[in-house]
């Protein structure tokens, strides 16, 4: 795990995350009639460092790994539980590629890249959208979302043109808006500042969909950017401490007591992991490597997360949850135009 270094921060909720678990599942008498105890190292937040620190892991013979924060660390770290068959969770390691080279030892319990541009276009049709514009920065986790969106779009009978890029030096989306053509959702993946200008374009041209999905809208940079005009924007909420999963809100009130904030998406995940990892052992009776492989590859555990991402609305300056139904905080309000919006009051 990364305790020093870019992702120190980061990955200093997903160490708390797992703490409160394990300190939960020790109050509850352990697993197997042993106590659990958490051994964390730091790579330092390189990922080249990950795949020693796993190996060290392994050879001090961990009973179980559970996989560390990002996923080039995540890749690496897979690589070596692999190599020795140890059972790892994978549950902050979002890129397609760890699972694509990762063997049957690795399972994930998060959310992959894919998944935010499948919830996005789901969202879309529950709203009742018939055609997409489906645009992506051009780097690899936004390329990734890109291609979910693009699959579940054709899966799901949608008239979906191919996934349009942008570069990351890119401020006018002019270009974009005339090859949009009369779709009625733009669905785009990349960063805030993307979103910003994206938003401001729109405002410029006078030019507004029926639905706008930005998957980065939920970041409170966003709305400090454009202001109201963050108004209506739909985007991608990995976790929310309001979701109605199973045992959200007794993990928000345990972590909030414990820390005295509550839990971010980094924590979720963690404590995610552990709850599958608990059932897992359980189901098993065994901490031996193939039967709980086995049950790892059975489980139907449901964890403070949900299934899917959850799909948000900025409404007065704030994301509320509009799909899915499971998970709603508020009703979705249609995008509208810009000579019909109002001045929100403070």
């Amino acid at each position: 795990m990364s305790q020093s270094g870019a992702h120190a921060s980061l990955a200093g909720d997903y160490h708390k995350g797992l703490e409160l678990w394990a300190e939960q599942v020790n109050a509850a008498g352990g697993l197997l009639g042993r106590k659990v105890e958490l051994r964390v190292l730091d790579d330092g937040s390189e990922a080249v460092q990950s795949a020693r620190r796993y190996a060290e892991l392994i050879a001090q013979k961990a009973d179980v790994l559970i996989g560390p924060y990002g996923s080039a660390a995540t890749l690496m770290a897979a690589g070596e539980a692999e190599k020795a068959q140890r059972v790892m969770l994978n549950a902050a390691g979002p890129a397609g590629v760890v699972h694509k080279r990762a063997g049957r030892h690795v399972f994930h319990v998060g959310y992959s890249n894919a998944a935010y541009g499948a919830a996005a276009v789901e969202a879309a049709q529950a709203l009742g959208v018939r055609t997409l514009y489906i645009l992506a920065r051009d780097d690899a986790t936004s390329r990734e979302m890109g291609e979910g969106a693009r699959e579940t779009a054709a899966k799901l009978g949608f008239a979906a043109q191919d996934i349009q890029l942008y570069r990351g030096a890119t401020s006018d989306f002019a270009p974009y808006v005339e090859k949009a053509g009369k779709a009625e959702a733009w669905i785009t993946f990349g960063e805030v500042r993307d979103a910003a200008d994206l938003v401001r374009t729109f405002r410029r041209l006078g030019y507004a969909p029926r639905l706008l999905f930005a998957r980065a809208a939920a970041d409170p940079g966003f709305i400090k950017l454009v202001g109201q005009d963050a108004e209506h924007t739909l985007a991608a909420q990995d976790y929310d401490p309001r979701f109605a999963t199973p045992g959200n809100a007794q993990f928000v009130a345990a972590f909030t007591q414990k820390w005295s904030a509550p839990p971010r998406v980094a924590a979720a995940q963690a404590y995610a992991a552990g709850t599958v990892l608990a059932d897992a052992v359980r189901r098993a009776g065994s901490l031996e490597q193939e039967k709980l492989r086995a049950a790892l590859a059975e489980s139907q555990a449901t964890t403070v997360l949900g299934g899917a991402p959850a799909v948000a609305q900025i409404q007065k300056g704030r994301p509320a949850i509009v799909w899915p139904a499971a998970l709603k905080t508020a009703e979705p309000e249609p995008y509208p135009r810009w000579d019909e919006r109002r001045v929100l009051k403070k």
